[in-house]
């Protein structure tokens, strides 16, 4: 048996859950999400649980799969999600004005981008080391569904992926990225 399906998922107070024909429709404070349910895979309310059960071994890989997204709907609709990326570069900016972003990534023209509806941003300065005045701009993203969220990181990385010698570009925050030497092979 699936080891991440069998746990059930805990129901805090003030989330609704509907079971309905294919889909999960959970309702919180931030707000509703609908996660799909797979063939063959069953939920149940149980005591302010929910647990996901399987009809046979052949939705087997799907067990595990819908009970992550029917949790992820459950965090998401109570606290939310959040990534962070780190703008890393001499010169290199971004700017949030309501629904878009303006950047300045090195490139000959400023670049655009129109957050999804559920997404929002937040830029700060954050003071890197303290015997240099030298600022890298962090930029942070909240939301209630945990794929979307992840798409408009990714999609945001891909505007300037960090390069391998320096490290400039729009880079993850939590990720360790490893820098090749230069030509000299210090």
């Amino acid at each position: 048996m699936s080891r991440v399906g069998k746990k059930p998922i805990t129901i805090p107070a003030g989330v609704t859950v509907e079971i309905k024909e294919g889909q999960l429709e959970v309702k919180g404070p931030k707000g509703k999400l609908t996660t799909p349910i797979p063939q063959g895979i069953t939920f149940k309310q149980e005591e302010g649980s929910l647990v996901a059960e399987r009809q046979s071994e052949d939705q087997r890989a799907f067990h595990g799969l819908a009970r992550a997204l029917a949790n992820n709907a459950v965090v998401g609709v109570t606290e939310g999600f959040k990534k962070e990326l780190d703008l890393v570069g001499v010169g290199y900016k971004a700017d949030v004005q309501g629904r878009k972003i303006n950047f300045s990534l090195g490139y000959s023209h400023p670049v655009e981008y129109v957050l999804p509806d559920g997404i929002e941003a937040k830029a700060e300065r954050v003071n890197t080391k303290s015997s240099i005045n030298q600022y890298q701009l962090t930029l942070t993203l909240t939301g209630i569904d945990k794929q979307m969220l992840g798409q408009v990181a990714a999609e945001l990385n891909r505007l300037r992926k960090p390069d391998a010698y320096k490290g400039k570009g729009l880079r993850y925050a939590d990720k360790y990225y490893r820098l090749k030497p230069g030509k000299t092979g210090k």
